[in-house]
């Protein structure tokens, strides 16, 4: 059982809470965040309308939500590393470039994909 001793829809609402203010704070504080949330707007649209079936779409439009997933975890790692302090340390700096890489192959995924569906 969690720290909260809730179980059941409880918990679920508590859950849902806490994603609700990360989300939130992930807007607030991570610029890359908005700009993925942004390009988000205009491609999941064109996800739909673009993609010929379910199999499609849910590709196209996985493909776009899975940057923001990484992105939200990679800010995650980055917040812990500077919770534990603003020195630098060679870890920490390799923690971060990982979770930067992350970032990077599923951004270079999402053209792929793209191209792979619309083009194949």
């Amino acid at each position: 059982m969690g720290k909260s001793g809730l179980r059941g829809i409880p918990r679920l609402i508590q859950a849902f809470v806490c994603s609700a203010k990360g989300l939130s704070g992930a807007w607030r504080d991570e610029e890359a965040f908005r700009l993925e949330v942004l390009a988000a707007l205009v491609l999941i649209p064109a996800a739909l309308w673009l993609g010929e079936g379910g199999v499609e779409q849910a590709l196209l439009l996985g493909s776009v939500v899975l940057v923001m997933i990484v992105e939200l975890l990679n800010s995650a790692v980055e917040a812990v590393v500077d919770r534990v302090g603003p020195e630098h340390h060679e870890l920490s700096g390799k923690a971060k470039d990982i979770g930067s890489a992350a970032v990077l192959l599923s951004l270079f995924l999402v053209p792929v994909i793209w191209a792979l569906v619309l083009l194949g």
